[in-house]
């Protein structure tokens, strides 16, 4: 046991002169998590967004548009800084940068609304930014929901004040937005990208370092084994990961603790159950980058691949797209990344007040990613030096 220890700590030492050595592991490892999240962060600060731009055609070109229309424009969310002809004006003036969306009320808005038929409005927006999306649609949902209820109050006729409140509004109703009180896109969306980002920067650096050696075509990585010291594929791999992952409990504390503080997201989580759980998060998201960092055949391709992969991985933690509306098979695919259940955890602690219990399943699976993903490193590792570090060969057990 003191051979197998002092072994992990060789590697461990080595391996992290090794990381402090490569400008582009410290930029990796250090740089991107201490500032990308307060980028992102930045970003999506104010929640929500007032006053967006908005243009309007209008075909219809009756009272109810109109009262439409003004409707829209005295929401806090929308100003309606023009109404044009046709859509390919309004189109042309967006992308102009005049405004960031266009409402369209066709020719037969008012003619379906008083022959009591199902009428529609077209609300398009520039999606350079996902909060005026939500401005413009929740502007125009609660002025169809509004008129709606006006428009039933004509059609059963009007009678006392109780009553036409009744045919208004049959079911009163109070909107309570749990856990995200100002029901804005940082709250709900930043825990999930900050959990996100540990993960694919622990990408980014192994793949760095990996790609660094597949490069000059060598195995000669600093924590490698040396002659008359027998340290095993196994070895290797947790010296390695225990590396990584040291550093990475350090920036996790920034990442997870600091970032939502500096911005005020919502924090009513326990620390000790959100260290809890990044213990396994971490090690599952070292091993599962230590393995497929040995697909990264160049330094560079590290870099698409993070790209690529992290849109998929957001979309599958269930954050972009509801989680009880995505198939099975999706979910099952889903939770192959530490990600996924790492993001489900996060927010349930950090955002909900869960404690390790409500947490369980997440917690158990982390852990069973962390033997698999385990189990794949060293397999590569012992795949690699045996096909390419002919040097070590007896120096190295399988």
């Amino acid at each position: 046991m003191g051979k197998f220890l002092v072994d992990i700590y060789y590697v461990w030492k080595n391996e992290l002169k090794l990381v402090f050595r490569d400008p582009a592991a410290i930029l990796l490892f250090f740089l991107v998590p201490l500032l990308y999240p307060l980028l992102y962060a930045f970003i999506y600060n104010n929640e929500v967004v007032h006053d967006a731009k908005m243009i309007v055609v209008d075909d219809s070109r009756s009272s109810l548009s109109r009262e439409f229309i003004r409707k829209v424009d005295a929401s806090p969310d929308v100003e309606i800084v023009a109404r044009l002809d046709n859509m390919e004006e309004a189109i042309d003036a967006k992308n102009r940068g005049e405004a960031f969306g266009i409402l369209y009320i066709p020719c037969d808005f008012s003619k379906k609304i008083n022959t009591v038929q199902q009428t529609q409005v077209n609300v398009y927006a520039d999606m350079v930014s996902m909060l005026y999306y939500k401005s413009f649609l929740l502007s125009a949902t609660e002025v169809s929901l509004d008129m709606g209820a006006d428009i039933r109050v004509n059609v059963v006729g009007h009678g006392t004040r109780s009553q036409d409140n009744s045919s208004m509004q049959a079911v009163a109703y109070e909107s309570v937005p749990f856990y995200n009180p100002q029901n804005g896109f940082a709250s709900f969306l930043i825990p999930a990208v900050l959990i996100l980002i540990l993960q694919q920067t622990l990408v980014l650096g192994i793949g760095t370092l990996v790609g660094t050696h597949n490069d000059h075509k060598t195995f000669s990585m600093a924590s490698q084994a040396y002659f008359g010291k027998n340290v095993n594929a196994a070895r290797l791999t947790l010296g390695k990961a225990f590396c990584y992952s040291s550093l990475y409990i350090v920036i996790s504390i920034w990442v997870l603790k600091f970032v939502p503080y500096i911005f005020s997201l919502p924090q009513i989580g326990s620390m000790l159950t959100i260290m809890a759980f990044i213990v396994p998060f971490l090690l599952a998201a070292t091993f599962f980058a230590m393995t497929i960092a040995y697909f990264v055949s160049q330094r560079e391709f590290v870099m698409p691949l993070f790209v690529f992969t992290s849109v998929i991985f957001l979309f599958l933690s269930g954050i972009s797209w509801p989680w009880t509306a995505m198939p099975d098979a999706l979910k099952a695919i889903a939770y192959i990344f530490p990600s996924t259940p790492g993001i489900h955890a996060f927010v349930k602690v950090n955002t909900m007040g869960a404690d390790l219990a409500g947490i369980r399943f997440e917690f158990i699976i982390l852990w069973v990613q962390t033997i698999f993903y385990f189990t794949t490193s060293v397999l590569m590792y012992h795949w690699w030096i045996r096909n390419y570090d002919p040097k070590f060969k007896g120096a190295v057990k399988a």
